[in-house]
């Protein structure tokens, strides 16, 4: 279990929404776009947007590649139909044969790597900011503060947007929130499969978030204790965590400090978020 204080959930969702409507309308945008993967995620942008603005002003892309999953798709469609929002489905195989193909004599002899997964991510984004410049929608980020902490994400992929609603929640917590938002609805607005899915990116066969990452419940633990409560790493004590594992989480933030200066704007949630908060909100310090 994570080590993280519990939080009144009606106040975060409140403030999370007021977040994205005061930063979308004060921006002169009245719609937004987001990519729709099959994740939590995503999964509970778009239901915060949809109560936020309303579904008529909420545009979700799903991106299938050839290592979606059948669920990526499905989970997405019945999530888009709960929420009554529009969607867009856009195949990502032509562009990634076109980049294979154009890299092709500049990487030759060399293994494939992490380098071909991001190019996929940088494929959606540009998919889905085409949708922002080509409409007039704002692209919401959605990737989680554990994420962000640990590196794990693609600059100029997924990190395009000019909103993160759900950048200063951790992983943990965006699954507390979305089951929270499931019972206010009285139903499984976000369906069940997603929250028994284990977390993926998809860019790659057969991958897993924890092929990269700690557990969840261990390294929202050690973020928590490093970055809200200030700890050294030689000073947190968790059940169940070793030194070893808030060192490898240390370093995985030490090495991707340089992403954290380039992410679009959290709505802030408590004092210690990450960049340039959404300047239309304002929460308990």
């Amino acid at each position: 279990m994570s080590s993280i204080p519990a939080k009144d959930w009606k106040s975060v969702w409140g403030l999370l929404t007021s977040g994205i409507r005061e930063h979308v309308r004060k921006n002169g945008f009245t719609d937004v776009v987001l990519g729709l993967s099959g994740g939590m995620d995503s999964a509970l942008v778009a239901a915060l947007a949809v109560d936020a603005l309303g579904k008529g002003h909420v545009h979700g892309v799903m991106m299938p590649s050839p290592w979606s999953s059948e669920g990526s798709i499905t989970d997405s469609e019945a999530l888009a139909a709960n929420l009554g929002m529009e969607t867009f489905t856009v195949p990502i195989s032509p562009m990634m044969d076109a980049f294979e193909k154009a890299l092709a004599p500049a990487f030759a002899g060399r293994e494939r790597d992490v380098t071909e997964e991001n190019i996929q991510s940088r494929i959606r984004g540009v998919i889905t900011m085409s949708f922002s410049n080509k409409f007039h929608w704002m692209l919401l980020a959605t990737g989680n503060k554990s994420e962000v902490a640990a590196g794990y994400c693609t600059m100029y992929g997924d990190t395009c947007g000019g909103l993160a609603p759900i950048a200063d929640l951790y992983k943990t917590e965006v699954y507390q929130l979305a089951q929270w938002f499931n019972e206010r609805e009285g139903m499984c607005a976000i369906p069940q499969s997603i929250f028994d899915k284990a977390p993926s990116a998809e860019l790659r066969p057969g991958q897993k978030d924890q092929d990269s990452l700690p557990e969840y419940d261990v390294l929202d633990s050690i973020l928590h204790a490093l970055i809200e409560e200030s700890k050294r790493a030689e000073d947190i004590e968790l059940p169940g965590v070793t030194p070893e594992d808030v060192n490898r989480v240390q370093a995985l933030m030490r090495r991707s400090a340089f992403k954290r200066l380039q992410l679009p704007p959290p709505v802030a949630c408590r004092n210690h978020a990450f960049g340039v908060t959404c300047p239309y909100v304002t929460h308990n310090r």
